[in-house]
């Protein structure tokens, strides 16, 4: 018990990074954000004709993005939901950088009705790991 009252803030940190690790896995399952992997996206973009959207800062989108996708940052997604309403009917395939952006995206687009809403897991990091194609 002394071990624990001395060492209670590093012990609370691993806690605490343990726990942030748990939710990285089982997040999105539990807020019904369905995910799909790099090849399950470039499936759905060649075969069932889904729309990416990019939810990056513009920078970023700059450096290298999938072909076609759509550009609009996280926080401007809201106000810009609009642009996306001839999409509705459409599976999409959600992307950042990591995969944690486009979670968010994806809940936000769920709320709005998007069903086929659909995070990219690793992100556009997954994508070039991958070695798939982007464009500048």
């Amino acid at each position: 018990m002394q071990f624990v009252s001395s060492n209670f803030f590093p012990i609370s940190i691993a806690v605490f990074s343990g726990l942030m690790l748990i939710w990285s896995f089982v997040g999105n399952r539990i807020r019904g954000i369905q995910e799909v992997d790099t090849t399950a996206a470039l499936q759905m973009i060649n075969h069932k004709n889904a729309v990416v959207l990019d939810v990056r800062e513009p920078a970023e989108f700059a450096a290298g993005h999938v072909l076609n996708a759509k550009l609009i940052p996280l926080g401007k997604l809201k106000e810009r939901i609009g642009e996306l309403e001839k999409y509705r009917d459409q599976p999409m395939v959600v992307v950042c950088r990591s995969g944690n952006r486009s979670g968010n995206a994806c809940a936000l687009l769920s709320k709005a009705g998007y069903t086929q809403a659909y995070n990219m897991a690793g992100g556009m990091t997954a994508w070039q790991s991958g070695k798939l194609p982007t464009v500048k």
